[in-house]
């Protein structure tokens, strides 16, 4: 007789979290330069600083450091196996802290706590916040977020009406070092872009040309790069019985493109300093063509560092609409209209033109 394994892991049902519960995730990465080339071949990033090692060693480095959302996504899939293989949908972040720069041949890893679980109404599903920390090899921190995630409920019939739901920051704090190095020169000419921090104003708003067509080979590949096997990005076949009817795109990936996008306007935006608040607004799937604009919501002057400053920005990623097309991007009720796709606040780091 056969007798059915216990050892495959189907992964946590919202009822398996508990507050202030501490998971450390597996499978430390080491970072190749094979990672490097498949990210700008998956979404055509082009920021000089991830792109030239002539131009990182311009800037400072000794040598070209990860992409900053490169490094995210293939730190934060770290969680995926115990936080959200049972995912309806990932939600959203706050007080998301790039804090150390990544390198190839570095290793990076994941910890986790549970910082609050809020059961939906409908019994079937929850939402789980979690608090994470990724490290390198060194054990410096390298990356520093607060996300929240929609889980499936295990047993529908029994109800907890657990609510605890942390408070975040409204935008994530400056810290006093900032791990770049000092900018003695730059050479517009080679990072496609003239424009450098006093030349923006705030309220100003860029409408970036470009559209990306999402390929399902594109999403596909892209998440197995950062080893995010959540289902809903791959089965295909359990997705046709969903409300969507086919796989999601990760939203990681979307966030990838927009930054891909805006660099068209924000050439010389080389560094993501954080995240302050994100909200996946509406579901993409493959076929959906990506736009974004953004807006500069503040110019922040930092104090012990003349030669870079700080834009915090606020980008709207919109599907099948063009980026000049959209004024108001949430109804008369409040809710995000179906173009919109992803409502990022984040700030970047940019060199001021005093320096030159």
């Amino acid at each position: 007789m056969i007798k059915i394994s216990n050892k495959v892991n189907k992964g946590n049902f919202f009822e398996d979290f508990f507050l202030n519960q501490k998971i450390i995730h597996p499978l430390p990465r080491t970072i190749s330069e094979g990672d490097v080339s498949f990210y700008i071949a998956l979404t055509g990033s082009r920021f000089a600083l991830h792109s030239s090692e002539i131009m990182a060693k311009e800037l400072g480095y000794k040598k070209r450091p990860l992409d900053d959302l490169l490094m995210f996504h293939l730190t934060f899939a770290k969680s995926v196996q115990d936080i959200s293989l049972n995912a309806i949908a990932n939600l959203g972040y706050a007080e998301v802290h790039f804090v150390h720069p990544v390198f190839v041949g570095d290793t990076i890893s994941l910890k986790s706590k549970v910082i609050g679980l809020k059961e939906n109404s409908s019994g079937k599903s929850g939402v789980l916040y979690v608090h994470s920390i990724g490290y390198n090899q060194n054990d410096e921190e390298v990356l520093n977020l607060k996300r929240w995630v929609m889980v499936h409920k295990k047993d529908h019939s029994i109800r907890s009406y657990i609510n605890e739901v942390p408070e975040f920051r409204e935008s994530t704090e400056i810290k006093k070092d900032i791990f770049i190095p000092n900018i003695k020169s730059i050479n517009t000419d080679y990072t496609g872009g003239e424009y450098l921090f006093e030349d923006y104003e705030v309220n100003e708003r860029l409408n970036h040309n470009e559209g990306i067509t999402i390929n399902n080979s594109d999403h596909t590949l892209a998440t197995k790069l950062y080893q995010n096997n959540a289902k809903v990005h791959f089965d295909d076949f359990m997705m046709k019985d969903s409300a969507i009817g086919e796989r999601l795109i990760y939203g990681g990936y979307i966030m990838s493109l927009m930054r891909s996008i805006s660099f068209n306007g924000l050439q010389n935006a080389f560094w993501i300093y954080a995240i302050n608040a994100g909200v996946h607004a509406n579901p993409s799937v493959a076929g959906d063509t990506i736009y974004a604009y953004t807006e500069i919501l503040e110019k922040i002057d930092l104090v012990n560092r003349s030669d870079i400053g700080l834009l915090r920005l606020r980008s709207i990623v919109t599907k099948n609409k063009k980026s000049d097309e959209v004024e108001n991007i949430k109804d008369e009720n409040g809710k995000y209209i179906k173009n919109i796709v992803l409502d990022l606040d984040y700030t970047v780091v940019i060199p001021k033109r005093n320096k030159i």
